[in-house]
């Protein structure tokens, strides 16, 4: 029998082993296309009786071993890889929900997400209905409706800091007959598994902490194929029906466990792509190697910063879930207990202007729209992220106008102090 391995080791093996002689590294298979020297060969790729690669738009030997890795780190029967971690989330519901559907989200989610979900699904004629997370379960019940498909949330909320009840939100969904989608993008799987509390589909940016260099946009949608959609079959007609466009092919019944997969690239890569490149993969898998160090890390930095600035007479207030007394501190000793992420969220006694002003005073940590990277980096959402929303919108969103979203790196936490400080000296 094989032995387990833990997720340090899967972050280093998973996915790809080596034969003889062959590379100890997940080779780059930069081809759009696959050789066969017999056309039925090829007729039974087409067909899904066999499995293989013709066009890498569908499949490719580097994403697919990276895609592996993923999802043995969460736990999952399969996982599909995309162009974005926006694209993921588009797939996850996508390929559940068409027009006339609806869902149900938490409110403390990405503005990105947010205008996906409020503004251009809504376009596709697929509605959903924001609710606070932190409402009670009869409170979320009713946001419901008879064509609702799926529930969803994220594992730690971006920019608020905000820690899911999975198990709340797993309860509510499975009530209703419905899959929960958590997006698990700030936690990873190193520090938080979300099927192991009840979540049915995973999803994330992986251009985030699972890259954690700025090296490449991806994202990944993980199945953990314990979601019963034959038994929800009049919901998912998608899933549980033929699909005549793929010749009259049922998917959960041909697939089990992996029929969800199995459609989200059999259907919606076939026809919308959003694929990523494998030189992309192979970047990604890099980082892969080193998350649970780096995580670990990121968590000691930022869990000393928090305190700082929990201290800081000069800061109105901190959400990080591991400060004693936070708001989320007792979810998150359930949901996190090796830890949360890097990102903490803070707002600066003053109005908006000073949170402009201390951030254009930092001399090392970066003012950039990217978050969850080796190198420190600050933003202010309502002015960069989320601009885009009102402050009703904002208010919606879990983001207050004075929130300072900061992603704290790996650099040594004096220097980063160091620079905090001296930045609100100049303020």
């Amino acid at each position: 029998m094989e032995k387990k391995l833990r997720q340090g080791s899967l972050c280093v093996r998973a996915g790809y082993q080596p034969h003889n002689g062959e590379p100890v590294e997940v080779p780059i298979i930069q081809s759009t296309t696959f050789k066969y020297d017999d056309s039925d060969e090829m007729a039974q790729l087409f067909d899904l009786k066999k499995e293989g690669y013709f066009y890498t738009r569908l499949q490719n030997p580097t994403n697919d071993a990276v895609a592996a890795k993923i999802a043995a780190l969460e736990g999952g029967v399969g996982c599909v890889l995309t162009s974005s971690g926006q694209a993921a989330n588009f797939y996850a519901l996508f390929n559940i929900c068409e027009s006339g559907d609806h869902f149900v989200t938490s409110n403390e989610i990405y503005g990105g997400t947010f205008n996906l979900f409020g503004v251009t699904l809504k376009k596709l004629g697929i509605e959903c209905t924001f609710v606070n997370p932190d409402a009670s379960e009869e409170e979320i019940q009713q946001a419901f409706r008879p064509n609702t498909k799926a529930l969803f949330g994220e594992t730690i909320s971006n920019p608020g800091c905000a820690v899911l009840d999975i198990e709340k939100f797993a309860r509510i969904a499975h009530h209703n007959g419905v899959p929960l989608i958590v997006d698990n993008t700030f936690a990873t799987p190193i520090n938080c598994r979300p099927f192991e509390w009840g979540a049915d589909i995973v999803t994330h940016s992986t251009t985030k902490y699972m890259d954690g260099m700025a090296t490449q946009v991806g994202g990944a949608v993980v199945d953990s194929g314990n979601f019963d959609w034959l038994a929800n079959a009049e919901k998912f007609p998608g899933l549980c029906t033929p699909d005549e466009s793929y010749h009259g092919l049922t998917y959960v019944k041909a697939f089990g466990r992996m029929g969800y997969t199995t459609k989200l690239v059999a259907q919606l890569m076939r026809d919308l792509g959003s694929i990523p490149a494998p030189q992309n993969c192979f970047l990604l898998n890099l980082g892969l190697q080193t998350l649970h160090l780096r995580m670990a890390q990121h968590c000691r930095n930022a869990q000393r910063v928090a305190e700082f600035l929990r201290d800081c007479p000069q800061v109105a207030w901190v959400h990080y879930c591991g400060l004693p007394g936070d708001a989320n501190y007792e979810r998150g000793q359930k949901y996190l207990p090796n830890g949360s992420c890097g990102v903490i969220a803070f707002g600066l006694k003053g109005d908006r202007e000073t949170a402009i002003r201390w951030m254009d005073s930092l001399q090392m940590i970066n003012i950039a729209t990217h978050v969850a990277d080796a190198r420190s980096c600050v933003l202010h959402p309502a002015s960069h992220t989320h601009r885009q929303l009102s402050d009703e919108q904002l208010r919606q969103a879990g983001v207050a106008p004075d929130l300072i979203r900061l992603s704290v790196g790996i650099e040594d936490v004096d220097d980063i102090l160091d620079d905090i400080r001296q930045a609100l000296d100049r303020v």
